[in-house]
């Protein structure tokens, strides 16, 4: 969604059966929507979205597949004065995140000439063919169409063919860039990424290269950089990040000709996920603090980029125990020109997803109370799932925050068996929101009368950078005891029968299931979604191993045996536990094959278990068909061996 720069009319997105829909209104009168659209008749409907609106609030432009026929989408602009919707381009490949010059005469996007497949490397990778590593390489660059265009044509390609860009911001003047980007291959080197700004005419510079500077920053990775104001500095995320898209870690800031970095959340105990200029002197954060989702503006005093500049940190806008965002970044959110009004979509566990809107300088109250609700969409839909729970416990050193999800129609007088679920990353954290996600559905388990548990132990976002990098060099122990003693806690707390307890996970939540069920005998039954068993042998045959180095130290030819000290693999003689394998056939971020050395490992050892590959998916499946045969026999297993009705 997106709020118009004058505040006076919201864009959305709806999604219909036939695809999804652009509908527009006036702020506050969400009812008198109308839909734009670049289809030629009432009763066509296409896939549209990706919104951006003009600087002057009187034209939108958006992404449409309408006239394609072939589900190419391209981009149009729509006057919002009932005259059609009119096409820019003329594009042949993948193209996204749209965004207006600051004149408004252009609209640069990012775009993948020639893609076969989306960017990124959750996407299903294609079969290995040819030279590997130097055939079909997909590039992804800034892309500039002209709004005034007087025909659709091919967009100028501002940024060079030698580097895939990730995300990119305009400079102030509109005759440049800033963007972060690196050599190709995209889908692997985003975690060695530069900093760069460009002239749209001249060759790119690069002001920042993490691997090269000194301090906090060395070797890790930077996301959302944003130009000041006056064009002299740009601020962006900085920190331990495991997966392109999924942001956090603290707010830096560098002079736009380059130089030395400053931290300026430096010891904030929350982590950063989006930001976004207000004045030269202040600057919105959207962070993540333990298991909230918070608005905060930062006040910039003397030298922004020196040691000896001033920070303020305000009292929260809002803090949401739930998941927030306008549908472009990681808690990104839709603002007024002025910034006197933020837009959203949240939801929690216990409230489905409606927009809000925020005013800064209000008086606001934690949670969904605290902010204005604009739909009523949901009103009087309940969860089929049990209420939730924000735990909080000690484990070593850590302050670990966490969620439970307690079974549909919960009795304290019955027992019940608890699933923890680990969430994957391992920089990323399980917020509340509004129903199940992915072939693993905690709510779903919840409604089938489980207790479910879903921690955010150490290396997750929400506790500040130090918590994030607290599990490098040491996958599986410090983070696996986090999880343990989070389970100490629920069974005091609640009626669990300890002969019932499951674990799962996805992605580092499966290698976490795989290497746990090596360590303890705690989990009666497991299912390891997309997981890691060999960290050795992972490392040459993933697709994204520059993401390895920050967190192991070394490659694993320069130091096996911290590879090694964290692989499953390594203890497996030690694995009881019955344990469900599940992976995709084109992952390459888990590729398939450490789930069957993991799923032979057991076999040969006669433990019980049982390995499903799914055709043509990738690291996150896309077949609806293929994540409901996944819940299927999720629940299937945890059945046999922890049956919720004991």
């Amino acid at each position: 969604m997106a709020i118009s720069p004058d505040g006076k009319r919201l864009a959305w997105i709806e999604w219909t059966k036939e695809g999804a829909e652009i509908r527009v209104a006036p702020f506050g009168e969400l009812k008198k929507s109308e839909r734009v659209t670049a289809a030629a008749k009432a009763e066509e409907h296409c896939h549209e979205g990706q919104i951006a609106w003009a600087p002057n609030a009187h034209a939108l432009a958006f992404l449409s597949d309408c006239a394609s026929g072939d589900g190419q989408s391209n981009l149009y602009l729509s006057r919002l004065d009932g005259s059609p919707a009119r096409r820019l381009t003329e594009l042949k490949g993948e193209a996204d995140a749209p965004a207006f010059s600051p004149d408004g005469t252009r609209v640069a996007f990012l775009y993948v000439e020639g893609a076969t497949r989306p960017a990124g490397a959750l996407a299903a990778m294609k079969p290995p063919a040819g030279v590997i590593g130097e055939d079909g390489i997909e590039i992804q660059r800034v892309a500039v169409a002209q709004v005034d265009a007087p025909k659709p044509a091919a967009p100028l390609l501002a940024t060079p063919a030698t580097l895939h860009a990730y995300e990119f911001d305009w400079r102030p003047d509109g005759k440049g860039l800033a963007y972060v980007a690196a050599n190709p291959p995209g889908e692997n080197n985003w975690w060695v990424a530069k900093l760069y700004t460009q002239e749209l005419d001249a060759a790119p510079k690069a002001i920042l290269a993490p691997a090269e500077v000194s301090g906090a920053l060395h070797g890790l990775q930077i996301a959302v950089p944003r130009w000041s104001p006056d064009g002299k500095a740009i601020a962006f995320i900085g920190g331990l990040m495991s997966d392109q898209g999924s942001t956090g870690g603290d707010v830096w800031i560098v002079s736009a000709e380059g130089g030395a970095p400053r931290n300026l959340s430096q010891g904030r105990p929350t982590s950063a996920a989006w930001l976004e200029w207000e004045s030269n002197d202040h600057l919105y954060v959207s962070e993540l603090a333990g298991g909230n989702c918070q608005l905060i503006r930062y006040r910039l005093q003397g030298d922004r980029v020196s040691a000896g500049g001033q920070i303020n940190f305000g009292s929260p806008i809002f803090s949401i125990p739930g998941s927030v965002g306008d549908g472009r970044m990681e808690l990104s959110l839709s603002a007024a020109a002025d910034h006197s009004l933020f837009v959203f979509h949240a939801s929690t566990f216990d409230h489905p997803m409606e927009i809000y809107a925020a005013k800064p300088g209000t008086v606001m109250t934690p949670g969904l109370e605290g902010v204005i609700q604009l739909t009523h969409l949901n009103d009087g839909v309940e969860p089929a799932w049990g209420k939730s729970v924000s735990l909080a416990w000690r484990s070593d050193k850590f302050h670990v925050q966490g969620w439970l999800l307690l079974p549909k129609d919960y009795d304290p007088a019955k027992k019940y068996p608890l699933i923890v679920e680990v969430h994957g990353g391992p920089a990323a954290a399980v917020v509340g929101h509004w129903g199940g996600s992915g072939g693993l559905s905690a709510t779903a388990f919840s409604a089938l009368g489980y207790f479910v548990l879903l921690p955010n132990p150490r290396g997750s976002f929400g506790q500040g950078e130090d918590f994030t990098q607290a599990n490098v060099k040491d996958f599986g122990y410090g983070d696996l005891r986090d999880i343990l003693v989070g389970v100490d806690v629920v069974e005091a707390k609640y009626p669990i029968d300890p002969a019932r307890v499951g674990l799962t996970g996805w992605s580092y939540g499966g290698f976490m299931t795989m290497f746990a069920v090596t360590q303890t005998d705690r989990f009666r039954a497991a299912v390891a979604g997309a997981g890691i068993s060999d960290w050795q042998s992972y490392y040459g045959e993933n697709s994204i191993d520059q993401w390895m180095t920050p967190y192991f130290g070394a490659s694993v030819y320069d130091d096996p045996a911290v590879y090694a000290k964290s692989s499953a693999i390594s203890y497996i003689k030690r694995a009881k536990t019955p344990t469900l394998v599940v992976v995709g056939d084109r992952d390459g971020e888990c590729p398939a094959p450490q789930s069957f050395e993991f799923w032979h490992a057991l076999r040969d050892q006669h433990v019980p278990t049982q390995l499903v590959v799914y055709p043509n998916e990738g690291h996150g499946f896309t077949d609806p068909a293929h994540r409901v045969d996944v819940m299927e026999r999720a629940v299937e297993w945890f059945a046999r061996y922890l049956p919720a009705g004991k």
